[in-house]
């Protein structure tokens, strides 16, 4: 009697258990069903900073737009990140980087992209020398202030009377007399070459910008991060440099960028305004599945309280990925 009695529970326990395991196998199925329909289509936005550059634009003295002041403006205004620029920086001390570090902390603010100037277009090797190091030097800056990535230059040849001439030539000047732009790749290859072991050191991605000079174009950007091919050399995406075929050439570069610097014009652009189409580049950026942050370049002439916010409702209405 007991024994059947054990067995009658033995039966109706394993009976209970495997129904329960069912239930819950078909419930789970189900449950995991509508959470990955929910995850397919989840949006989720990039990251959004903003360049120190917008707030001051070269207007005026930097002490004006200090980098600190350009925390507490991007953190007010609710950016995830802010771009340092490194010419409107007023000191270089080790106390004055740890500083920065920690507002931005403070704000809840990343410091993410570190915008440099360097130039190594040039057929004086000293001239090359003394910009190669000027750049690792920039390197470990942006490694004390715990930033990722750096934007990068080619270098102009210069034969443009000034940059107003040069942004009426649409950023095309010849080179100097004697050589050509096949010397000045060599150069500039060479150059950024020296600097990758200084940037694996620290960490620091390199990103070269489509700037003027030899990077004036996609194939020009693409053929020297092609040639170093190095994970340390990656490419800093402007929208705004682009004078001609600008959606062919972000989606030539796209998949090689590490931080898209995103330009707006609001009051007229300082040489030039473009017209922009940024859910058609967020599509673009979407499409090579980058993930990184978009950096507001503001470069018009209204005011940067009104137009900055303006702009970051653009791009945050543009740049998103899909989930799952």
């Amino acid at each position: 009697m007991k024994k059947d009695r054990r067995n009658f529970i033995k039966s109706a326990a394993i009976g209970g258990v495997s129904a329960l395991t069912v239930g819950c196998s078909t419930s789970d199925n189900k449950v995991a069903s509508v959470a990955d329909k929910s995850k397919s289509t989840q949006r989720k936005n990039n990251p959004f900073g903003v360049s120190s550059y917008s707030f001051w634009q070269f207007n005026g003295p930097k002490e004006e737009s200090s980098i600190e002041s350009c925390i507490d403006r991007a953190a007010a205004m609710g950016f995830d990140g802010l771009e340092i620029l490194h010419v409107q920086m007023a000191s270089e001390d080790n106390s004055v980087l740890q500083n920065l570090k920690r507002r931005a902390l403070h704000a809840g603010l990343d410091l993410y992209g570190f915008s440099t100037h360097q130039g190594f277009l040039n057929p004086d090797p000293a001239y090359r020398k003394e910009n190669v190091e000027k750049t690792r030097h920039q390197i470990e800056l942006a490694y004390s202030m715990g930033i990722p990535t750096m934007r990068i230059n080619t270098g102009r040849w210069g034969t443009s009377e000034s940059f107003d001439d040069l942004m009426v030539n649409k950023g095309i000047e010849p080179p100097l007399e004697g050589f050509t732009d096949e010397d000045g790749f060599q150069w500039v290859i060479d150059s950024i070459g020296e600097c990758l072991k200084k940037a694996e050191e620290c960490g620091v991605v390199m990103g070269l910008e489509n700037h003027w000079g030899l990077g004036r174009t996609a194939d020009g950007v693409k053929r020297i991060v092609d040639a170093l091919n190095s994970p340390w050399l990656k490419v800093t995406l402007d929208t705004g440099n682009f004078l001609e075929d600008p959606y062919e050439q972000l989606t030539q570069l796209a998949p090689d960028t590490c931080l898209m610097q995103a330009k707006t014009y609001y009051g007229d652009g300082k040489w030039y305004t473009l017209e922009l189409d940024y859910p058609r580049i967020g599509e673009i950026m979407r499409n090579a599945n980058y993930r990184g942050y978009i950096s507001l370049e503001f470069e018009g002439q209204e005011d940067p309280s009104i137009a900055v916010p303006k702009s970051l409702d653009v791009l945050r209405n543009a740049f998103y990925y899909q989930m799952g």
